[in-house]
């Protein structure tokens, strides 16, 4: 039986995000609406409409910034509109910051960080214990479910559908008289894919020494047409900027291959990439917990292999150095 389904969407800017469309393969087939925010996501409005039947296009210039009062606003009157059955998000910061008291303003529950679901049968995967375990999910019959999605765990595209209609939505949230005030909003600058929706990531740990080595994890990411990591330790000594830590207190990362340059392996670092597809460590230390958990393992010096890695994967992608 069909499920009406209602999808959070995001975009960066113009560009809907990839892992929109991988909601949207969650629930193929099935009764979908969306609904996204931002004045500027017009391309990305397009883009979704070709995959879902309606969206609901949010286009006021003050929700081009993430507010939590007015999202979840926004999103109760999509809700109490379109009445879903299923409310379907990723497990990004929006995600885990709305999803959750949505949830609880509807007395509802929400099955957060899945990295498998049956929306048919309503029976969930998600990792528990900082990934050692995945454990599977079924619910009790409700009249709305909350569910977030990790990114890059179904990596599939749904067959398009056609042209949905999409209707510019507003809103009567009120933010002069919102107690949470936008402030300023300062953003990274790349052209790299963001760490959280990459199929390719390298990562480099402590034993890089200094900022400047880590252009070798830069030069190797960018070979793979990947994105940039960075262990905790990294991160603390400077040697990398916070944004690229991946790991328990930064982001969790799922791509399809996941290459550990000089990181030891400490457990809070496992947990943010422990789910990754094939994970590659290159280590000069053969005892390095990481080997444990990687598919594939290089002993070696990292300065000595990574330039290698990167020379002979623009070879075979013919990539110019």
């Amino acid at each position: 039986m069909s499920k009406k389904i209602l999808i959070l969407a995001e975009a960066r800017g113009a560009e809907l995000k990839k892992s929109s469309l991988e909601l949207a393969a969650a629930a193929k087939g099935m009764d979908i609406s969306a609904v996204i925010f931002g004045s500027q996501a017009k391309k990305a409005t397009e883009d979704l409409a070709k995959y879902v039947k309606e969206v609901h296009w949010i286009k006021d210039a003050q929700y081009d910034h993430y507010h939590p009062d007015a999202y979840a606003s926004a999103l109760s009157q999509v809700i109490d509109e379109f009445k879903p059955e299923i409310i379907l998000g990723n497990s990004s910061s929006l995600g885990k910051d709305v999803l959750p008291a949505l949830a609880a303003h509807y007395d509802s529950t929400i099955v957060a960080d899945c990295t498998f679901l049956d929306l048919s049968q309503m029976t969930f995967q998600r990792p528990f214990y900082s990934g050692k375990a995945i454990g599977e999910i079924s619910t009790e019959p409700l009249p709305m479910v909350f569910v977030s999605l990790r990114p890059n765990s179904l990596g599939l595209l749904p067959a398009e559908i056609g042209s949905g209609q999409v209707k510019e939505l507003s809103t009567n949230f009120d933010f002069s008289a919102s107690a949470i005030k936008f402030i300023e909003s300062t953003q990274a600058k790349s052209d790299r894919p963001d760490l959280t929706e990459a199929t390719v990531i390298v990562s480099g740990g402590r034993s890089l020494k200094s900022r400047d080595n880590f252009k070798l994890i830069f030069e190797c990411a960018d070979a793979f047409g990947g994105a940039a990591g960075a262990s905790r330790a990294a991160v603390d000594e400077g040697l990398a900027d916070h944004d690229m830590q991946v790991g328990q207190t930064g982001k969790t990362v799922n791509p399809s291959l996941y290459v550990a340059c000089g990181i030891s392996g400490a457990i809070q670092h496992l947990a943010g990439m422990r789910t990754s597809k094939v994970i590659v460590a290159i280590n000069k230390d053969p005892n390095a917990p990481i080997f444990s958990k990687a598919d594939y393992g290089i002993v070696g010096d990292l300065f000595e292999v990574v330039p290698a890695l990167t020379a002979e994967v623009r070879k075979l992608l013919g990539k110019a150095a």
